[in-house]
């Protein structure tokens, strides 16, 4: 069933619209790269916390969400759920610390925390590391998601889809920079959201509703065993699964403590610290659970609409082809539109803030600071945007090596987790240096990638078969989790050696970071010559804050899911819970005390 008249008269609409909303914002045009990439320092947490939720809302999430239900179950969306800790640490920790900083990428951060050649090295070794490889690897899964759509949505073909929509995105990030992409991330977020969760009612409407979807289920052999499962059981999955999955949530949510690219340049466009705070707790919400119970809907309900058992060749090989389908097989002419719509945007709502971000770190930290320190403004603007049409290039290649979208997240997540510690000792610790997280950057990357590194030794003759069957059954994916585990634990021990083996940043760099960042934590030595400037109050309230408000996501999370699936009892006990901790949590986020830094300090 393709697309009807109706329907492409409203993807027509919907594109005019918001190129409308494109031609309005170019008229604020950008002065500076200041205000090309953080708005100016000017925007409201509800704008930047929905911006940074819609990126989520790219292409690629539902159908990587709807893959994981029908080949793990629910329990399988923890490769998404699981950062909600570590972005509720963010919330009561960092946020303010980022909007203080006053920068304008986070790896300029490390040259105001530390000094010397070593800081300039790691400098622009984080630039080109975040803002070009892992950045390329995530657009290109993104891409890679917009031309599986596009295969079983639009009759064009999936490159001229893919390649029209770009297009649109490459012209408004040049033109409006992040201003005009985070007003049009309110659009594709309200109508993305709202379209899927019309589409995840129309499945439960035409399967007989809650109850019924998960009786349904229930008497489907085909389906994985445990497919109901929000958290994982034993006597569905293996214990290797298990432990993964432990080390997942106990773990490995620390990658995303501190926070980091578009969403700490999200945190640097903010009125004020409370306004960064406040957008870091509405992404939480928004982002993990208004987003994702709709595409696990939809996932589930294409269990019974579109079994297993019964599925196409192309489904059985790639079972994030579902959600496109079943766009096809509920939704009704106009509606479908809609959702192809909003697809659609999301998509460029997404590329603009990976072009915007990663262009942000090719000009600020790589060519203003170590090609052409002396250019004025407008040179820097026209650099910005010819790096940009670069970043896109290079993404379009990776998403040509890619074929998982689900496989690409969890080698992001192998990669970072290497890091994880360091970068949020650096905000706590004065000890750690640019060695440190030279040290800790360089080890995850050799160690997340040592099957590489076997095969070519094996190639040489320097290893027999054996051994090399031993390192592939370790880098396999089914123990990726507990992997980047133990290369998190290994890094940040390698990290901490080289520290003690290094000479400590100079006093003068200490001390104006913690004048402008005032960071709590172990700076005994730099505390003692600013006595006035010490934070004395207690971290008490920023631990509870971080707790309950753990205890808030997840019990409205799982109230959602077990409405979803007819139990209302349970829906309603957590939800009471979740009401009661979502206060708690707002009191304690509006008792943070915050700080405008001194800019001239």
């Amino acid at each position: 069933m393709g697309l009807a008249l109706l329907d492409w008269a409203v993807i027509v609409g919907y594109l005019l619209l918001s190129i409308g909303i494109g031609v309005f914002v170019v008229k604020h045009n950008s002065k500076n790269i200041t205000d090309f990439f953080v708005a100016g320092r000017n925007l409201p947490w509800w704008l930047l916390g929905t911006s940074i939720a819609a990126t989520w809302f790219a292409t690629d999430a539902p159908l990587a969400v709807t893959a994981l239900v029908r080949s793990k179950g629910i329990y399988g969306n923890w490769l998404w759920w699981y950062l909600g800790t570590g972005i509720m640490m963010m919330v009561f920790f960092y946020a303010k610390y980022w909007r203080r900083s006053e920068i304008l990428t986070d790896a300029e951060m490390i040259e105001l925390r530390y000094s010397g050649r070593s800081a300039s090295i790691l400098r622009g070794f984080t630039a080109a590391f975040f803002g070009i490889f892992k950045n390329c690897i995530s657009l290109g899964w993104i891409m890679l998601a917009m031309l599986k759509f596009s295969n079983i949505m639009l009759g064009w073909s999936a490159e001229f889809a893919l390649g029209i929509t770009l297009a649109f995105a490459l012209l408004h990030t040049l033109s409006s920079g992040i201003k005009g992409v985070v007003i049009l991330d309110m659009l594709h977020f309200s109508a993305g959201t709202i379209s899927t969760i019309i589409l995840a009612i129309l499945v439960l409407v035409q399967i007989g509703g809650p109850t019924e979807l998960a009786e349904q289920i229930a008497a489907r052999s085909d389906a994985p065993a445990g497919v109901m499962d929000m958290l994982p059981d034993l006597s569905h999955i293996g214990p290797t699964e298990m432990i993964a999955f432990v080390c997942l949530i106990g773990i490995l949510w620390l990658g995303q403590a501190q926070g980091d690219g578009y969403i700490v340049q999200r945190l640097f466009s903010a009125k004020n610290e409370k306004h960064a705070i406040k957008a870091s707790l509405w992404f939480a919400v928004a982002g993990v659970v208004i987003l994702t119970w709709p595409w696990i809907v939809v996932g589930l309900g294409s269990v019974v609409i579109l079994p297993i058992s019964e599925a196409s060749e192309a489904l059985l090989a790639d079972p994030e082809l579902a959600y496109p389908m079943m766009i096809n097989e509920v939704l009704p002419v106009g509606l479908r539109g809609l959702l192809v719509a909003a697809f659609m945007a999301a998509f460029m709502s997404t590329v603009d803030t990976h072009l915007c971000w990663g262009g942000s770190y090719m000009v600020n930290d790589i060519y203003k600071r170590f090609i052409r320190p002396d250019g004025n403004d407008r040179h820097y603007l026209l650099v910005s945007r010819i790096s940009i049409v670069l970043l896109l290039a290079l993404s379009s290649v990776a998403a040509w090596q890619m074929d998982s979208i689900a496989g690409a997240w969890i080698y992001i997540i192998e990669i970072v987790s290497g890091i994880a510690i360091i970068l949020m000792l650096r905000w706590f610790w004065w000890r750690i240096n640019a060695w440190s997280e030279i040290a800790s950057m360089l080890s995850a990357l050799i160690l997340a990638n040592g099957f590489l590194w076997i095969k070519w030794i094996h190639r040489w003759g320097w290893v027999n078969d054996s051994v090399l069957e031993m390192v592939n059954g370790w880098y396999h994916e089914d123990v990726a989790l507990i992997r980047a585990t133990v290369l998190l634990v290994l890094c940040t021990a390698i990290s901490i050696l080289v520290t003690f083996m290094t000479k400590p940043v100079d006093n003068a760099t200490l001390l104006h970071f913690y004048t402008k960042v005032r960071p709590k934590g172990w700076w005994g030595p730099i505390a003692k010559q600013v006595p006035d400037l010490v934070d004395r109050s207690s971290s008490k309230g920023s631990w509870l804050g971080f707790l309950i408000g753990v205890v808030f996501l997840n019990s409205i999370l799982f109230s959602v899911g077990h409405a979803v699936l007819g139990r209302y009892g349970s829906a309603f006990i957590l939800m009471l819970v979740g009401a009661i901790c979502g206060w708690l949590t707002l009191k304690f986020v509006a008792s943070t005390q915050t700080q405008e830094a001194d800019a001239n300090s």
